[in-house]
């Protein structure tokens, strides 16, 4: 792959494979595929054994919670009123469902320029689709991304790494302000989605720009130094204690 991850996952010992993103002509480009289930996250031992989820208007029905389409692809199943009454009248996702209402018209969901919007292992052959990268992390590694995502950074006014409200789906593609610039985004605070990660896994999705910035870190950074070494001893030694 043009832009190689391999050194940085090996370094932050990352041990699930990357997951991304792609906006896609033709989604029988990534079989086999995945379209249904609850949530997408659902399928993300799917993701890890290289099976792809696709969201598109066939397949945006299929997934119980209508978030997986309006989020990913812009399809809206359901009036936004029923949906702000849900989140915020029921599960009490925020004061009020004109609060909810209000924070929905100011969050507008992905538009897709092409066909599907494909959920999959990180793909060299596809890369030109691609539009975030997903690092499924302890907090350790999170702290270390975090990091490389700072490393180019001159202006705290900047804020390359976000860490916004929304769906775990939302989180993945459409909370980016945009695409183009080199941002990452901590993810999986979902509430709702959470049950379908291990308890002590997050995400770092980053945009395309971000993903080869964090790949084009070298040994003057911070990767083989003192902190990121000390880091990996200390928890070593703390798992002997345990022992």
């Amino acid at each position: 792959m043009k832009n190689n991850p391999s050194k940085l996952i090996k370094i932050a010992d990352i041990s699930y494979p990357l997951v991304g993103v792609y906006d896609a002509p033709d989604k029988t480009l990534f079989q086999p595929l995945k379209t249904s289930g609850q949530c997408i996250f659902e399928h993300f031992s799917g993701w890890l054994n290289g099976e792809s989820t696709v969201i598109d208007s066939e397949t945006a029905a299929s997934f119980t919670c209508p978030g997986a389409g309006y989020w990913t692809a812009g399809i809206e199943a359901q009036p936004r009123e029923d949906v702000a009454y849900f989140l915020a009248g029921i599960e009490g996702l925020k004061e009020s469902p004109d609060v909810m209402c209000r924070w929905l018209e100011n969050c507008p969901p992905y538009r897709p320029k092409s066909n599907s919007i494909v959920i999959s292992v990180l793909r060299e052959d596809h890369y030109e689709y691609l539009k975030t990268v997903t690092f499924f992390v302890t907090s350790d590694q999170l702290a270390l991304l975090i990091t490389g995502a700072e490393y180019l950074n001159a202006s705290p006014d900047q804020n390359p790494v976000l860490a916004p409200y929304g769906s775990g789906c939302g989180q993945l593609l459409t909370m980016f302000p945009n695409l183009d610039e080199p941002k990452a985004l901590i993810g999986t605070t979902d509430i709702a989605m959470r049950k379908h990660l291990p308890r002590d896994i997050l995400a770092f999705t980053v945009t395309k720009p971000m993903f080869e910035q964090l790949c084009g870190l070298d040994e003057n950074s911070f990767l083989h130094k003192t902190f990121w070494n000390d880091l990996k001893q200390a928890r070593e030694l703390q798992i002997k204690d345990k022992i």
